[in-house]
């Protein structure tokens, strides 16, 4: 037996699953910064005065021309909190300092001391910005190698039809009987979903059809409408938010029962910004609420009633599901808001009115949930709101809005998890909150 070859491949399967999401990653990214500096300016001790003089010129430069991109095209996304930001600008500043030592002191050694270090600089700034939005979640997943969804993927057109012979009933599990031939494990599969009447330009969705949905004859299942973070895309529940196993961990659990899944894309393109809302920024909110429901009762055989409908998603998507479910009641009645903010936002109220309706505060204020929630009550609503511990930055507006759904009647819940804003985090809400999905949308008794 080879055992150095079975060694070797355990580190490398160590590495590949070393986690690049807040804590160590955050401290490897901020030593990596401070190394970078001292690197530089101990490559060029011998011109250090010229090149400090240079450089007070060229950061505030650097500075006023950041601001101005900023306010014009709003680069980074809007979960990174003070610190992150504190860290990017720290790294951009050193670039900066680096080409200056480059302009006034040219030197083969020298080059390629402070390119070095300047290129790991690069690479911690660019570590910050994922420790916060969680596009790579490993290192494994650098060259591509994602976490597995459930199995590999299988094209919509060998997706079984509608069929004339379904078991349905509510509590579901109470007159369920697992057909023989049910198999082992759901699938996944992208879809296209139209915005026929939002004409929103939304990208594939994925979809997990559980077991019961796969046989014959199949189970009259519960919908789950979830929504990726921004930027982001509806692949990233299914590899940093682990929806695919979780999911198939649960119908396991129920003999093959479980929720069909529907991950829309509500952004448009990957870092596009249109915060749920019919507004300038386009009409995610009828897309949303109108077309993928649509397509939803045409092109799979499901549950219509509404109260077997939930809404749900982290971050950017946590968001919206408490815009959908106030603003669309009748629509999802149920909603899952994992790491939300307290409004849909791009990164400061003014700005984000005028980006959205021209200015107008009322034109918001009558879509805005903590708004509407101010003014009717929902007692027909019911949800959960989940925070991550350590995320200073969204945990406190989840407060808020659990405190005014509880004010307008919803049935409502909050609770922390160990964490920041990060996959572990959401993808830990999903896995605690899916027997109480189950049972609120008629799954299980």
């Amino acid at each position: 037996m080879n055992t150095g070859g079975v060694h070797a491949h355990e580190l490398l399967s160590r590495i590949a699953h070393l986690s690049l999401e807040h804590g160590r990653a955050q401290i490897v990214s901020t030593v990596a910064v401070v190394a970078g500096v001292v690197v530089m300016l101990a490559a060029s001790r011998s011109a250090r005065a010229p090149i400090l003089r240079a450089a007070a010129v060229a950061v505030p430069v650097t500075a006023v021309i950041g601001a101005a991109v900023w306010a014009r095209y709003r680069p980074l996304p809007n979960q990174i909190p003070p610190a992150g930001y504190a860290r990017i600008w720290l790294a951009v500043g050193t670039l900066v300092l680096a080409a200056t030592i480059l302009l006034r002191k040219p030197g083969v050694r020298l080059a390629a001391a402070v390119g070095t270090a300047g290129a790991v600089v690069a690479a911690a700034a660019v570590g910050q910005v994922n420790a916060e939005v969680g596009v790579f979640p490993t290192v494994g997943s650098l060259v591509g190698h994602r976490a597995p969804t459930v199995v590999e993927p299988v094209s919509f057109g060998d997706v079984p039809g509608f069929e004339s012979a379904v078991q349905a009933g509510t509590p579901m599990d109470s007159v369920w009987t697992r057909p023989v031939r049910t198999p082992g494990s759901g699938v996944v599969t992208e879809v296209e979903i139209p915005g026929t009447e939002s004409g929103f330009p939304a990208r594939p969705a994925v979809l997990y059809l559980p077991p019961a949905y796969l046989t014959s004859p199949r189970a009259v299942l519960p919908v789950m409408v979830m929504i990726a973070g921004q930027p982001g895309r509806p692949q990233d529940w299914f590899s940093s938010g682990r929806l695919g196993s979780t999911v198939d961990a649960y119908a396991a659990r129920h003999d093959g029962l479980a929720p069909v899944v529907v991950v829309v894309d509500a952004l448009g393109a990957q870092d596009a910004n249109p915060l749920c809302l019919d507004s300038a920024l386009g009409n995610a909110a009828t897309y949303v609420a109108r077309d993928v429901p649509a397509w939803i009762e045409n092109s799979l055989q499901v549950s219509h009633d509404p109260a077997q409908w939930a809404i749900g998603g982290f971050s950017y998507g946590g968001t919206c599901s408490i815009q959908l479910a106030v603003n669309y009641p009748a629509i999802y009645p149920t909603f899952l808001d994992f790491l939300g903010q307290d409004e849909p936002s791009l990164g400061d109220h003014a700005g984000t009115v005028a980006a959205t309706f021209a200015g107008d505060e009322r034109a918001f204020a009558a879509v805005n949930p903590v708004d509407v929630l101010r003014t009717r009550q929902f007692p027909e609503l019911t949800g959960v709101f989940v925070a991550g511990a350590a995320d200073d930055e969204y945990r406190p507006q989840q407060q808020r809005m659990f405190a005014a759904a509880r004010a307008a009647g919803l049935n409502v819940r909050y609770y922390e998890l160990p964490g920041g804003h990060e996959g572990a985090t959401w993808g830990a809400a999903l896995e605690g909150e899916m027997d109480w999905t189950g049972r609120q949308l008629g799954l299980t008794g």
